[in-house]
């Protein structure tokens, strides 16, 4: 969580978007971003926000994919230092 975005990934979730993505949620606002080019798949988010989410994963890009593997796998998760 930063900026009051809230940022999390599902296990088993390759299914329905079929690329490695993640989801956030911010007040009312829901939706699914891929991790490859950092645009909204699914829902929909503030602009200002998103570009938050957009530089986080631009950042953090190698681990998130890393993570993606673990979790469509089922395994465990770790978590990702925020954006700050």
């Amino acid at each position: 969580m930063f900026y009051g975005i809230i940022v999390f990934m599902f296990s088993f979730d390759d299914k329905k978007h079929h690329v490695p993505h993640i989801h956030i949620n911010y007040a009312e606002y829901n939706a699914s971003i891929s991790i490859t080019s950092g645009n909204i798949i699914a829902g929909n988010f503030p602009k200002k926000k998103l570009k938050l989410v957009q530089a986080w994963i631009e950042i953090h890009r190698d681990e998130l994919n890393a993570l993606w593997k673990l979790a469509i796998q089922g395994e465990s998760l770790y978590k990702i230092e925020p954006l700050k």
